[in-house]
């Protein structure tokens, strides 16, 4: 049989499922690095403090307060870096057990599918789990570039060049950390993405509870509130 034929074994239900958590995960993104200034993400607001902590790096002596920050930053994007890749490996040898996993699906269900739809299942769900390898990889590289430009940033505030350098290494931190934030999002897609095996009602499911829970993050959480607070 051609991968054609196998469409069968999907319902319009499911295409609407896969459709919808696809322009969740893409919308999601836009909304969030996007958002108006009147009522900024709590990513856009990061992306400010990140740029004042390299302006404030400037005059900051010794800046090793800086270094071990920005360490610590690379150390938690390459904690997920690994994970990611750790989890594509078991989807990967998931795919090469299908049958176990097919034998487990009938217990919980009285339809009889062919094995290549759980791998299609599975591959849908290793979509997200490489983006966001991608990103992680990306953000973790970009951070190390900002390490370096901060190494060049001149230990004398009133050095022309200072505050620029210091600029320029904000940016790629800024840029870091969206890299960061969107390989975030690809993890908590595959997640609700497991769902699709319960069926399409599950998948929706499942990914109406990532929006809830990701909106409330980035729009109404209190640390947003925190980082809205004026300081006197």
């Amino acid at each position: 049989m051609q991968l054609a034929d196998y469409l069968i074994y999907f319902s319009t239900l499911d295409f609407i499922a896969i459709a919808f958590i696809l322009t969740s995960w893409l919308g999601l993104t836009l909304v969030i690095e996007h958002s108006p200034d009147s009522h900024p993400s709590t990513s856009r607001l990061m992306g400010s403090y990140r740029r004042a902590w390299m302006e404030q790096m400037v005059t900051r002596e010794p800046r090793i307060f800086d270094s071990q920050t920005l360490g610590s930053l690379r150390q938690g994007t390459a904690f997920f870096t690994s994970a990611s890749m750790i989890a594509l490996g078991g989807g990967l040898t998931l795919i090469a057990s299908t049958d176990t996993l097919q034998g487990v699906m009938s217990d919980l269900s009285t339809a009889s599918v062919p094995v290549i739809i759980w791998d299609l299942k599975i591959l849908f769900t290793l979509l997200f789990l490489t983006n966001g390898f991608l990103k992680f990889v990306w953000a973790h590289r970009l951070f190390g570039y900002c390490h370096i430009l901060m190494g060049a940033v001149p230990n004398d505030p009133d050095d022309v060049n200072a505050l620029p350098l210091a600029l320029k290494a904000a940016e790629l931190n800024i840029s870091a950390g969206r890299s960061y934030n969107r390989g975030l999002r690809s993890v908590y897609f595959a997640i609700a993405s497991c769902a699709w095996f319960f069926g399409p009602i599950a998948l929706i499911a499942a990914t109406v509870v990532t929006l809830v829970v990701m909106i409330r993050r980035e729009f109404a959480s209190h640390s947003r509130k925190v980082l809205l607070q004026q300081t006197e």
